[in-house]
């Protein structure tokens, strides 16, 4: 019988995109984005972010060296506010609404920055929440092992009456190792109610 929701955040519950945040900055110049996109996102230090290892300062003090100047203020917006302003995936928060009523548990894991508390009350459905994992509080990050294995005993949870969803098959793979089942995400919250139905949660 399932009991528990294990949700990721980005791409899951909120739209995590790194061309679109730059697109929100109104940064259109090809050379541009490439170098605010390497010293940034797809900069090697970017996941020392999620593993805990640094934080935006650390990585502020990296980047901005490296970029020109004209480009300083756009590059802290992206570190320090690209969650600005959330946008949730479609049909989710209505989803989660719909598996609290019916008592399922929700909790989230998430390859995240020790930041992540800043903004996660505004992502719709928070509140709904029995818990959270953030990878930078944990020094472990998806798809290994230990941060599931935290989440499972952190929350009292029984592996094989969780579902894990998240929007990377890896991550997936890593809570399937666990004996944690998963659903890989693509956007779709109607695919995901289908499948919570087929498993006996009785949504409307």
């Amino acid at each position: 019988m399932l009991s528990a929701l294990l949700c990721d955040m980005g791409n899951v519950l909120i739209r995590y995109d790194p061309p679109h945040f730059l697109d929100r900055l109104g940064i259109t110049d090809p050379a541009d984005r490439e170098l605010l996109l390497g010293e940034i996102f797809a900069s090697p230090l970017w996941p020392k972010l999620d593993s805990g290892e640094l934080d935006e300062p650390d990585l502020e003090a990296h980047a901005l060296p490296r970029l020109p100047g004209r480009l300083h203020s756009a590059a802290r917006q992206l570190l320090y506010h690209w969650d600005d302003p959330i946008e949730p995936v479609p049909g989710m928060a209505s989803l989660l609404e719909q598996c609290h009523a019916v008592g399922l548990g929700l909790y989230l894991v998430s390859n995240a920055s020790r930041r992540q508390p800043e903004y996660w009350p505004r992502v719709p459905g928070s509140q709904l929440f029995g818990g959270t994992v953030i990878s930078a509080c944990h020094r472990c990050v998806k798809p290994q092992a230990a941060i599931y294995r935290i989440a499972l005993e952190q929350f009292r949870l029984c592996p094989e009456e969780c579902l894990f969803i998240d929007d990377m098959e890896q991550n997936i793979q890593g809570a399937r190792a666990l004996g944690i089942p998963g659903f890989l995400f693509t956007g779709d919250a109607a695919a995901l109610g289908r499948c919570l139905r087929e498993q006996g949660v009785p949504l409307p």
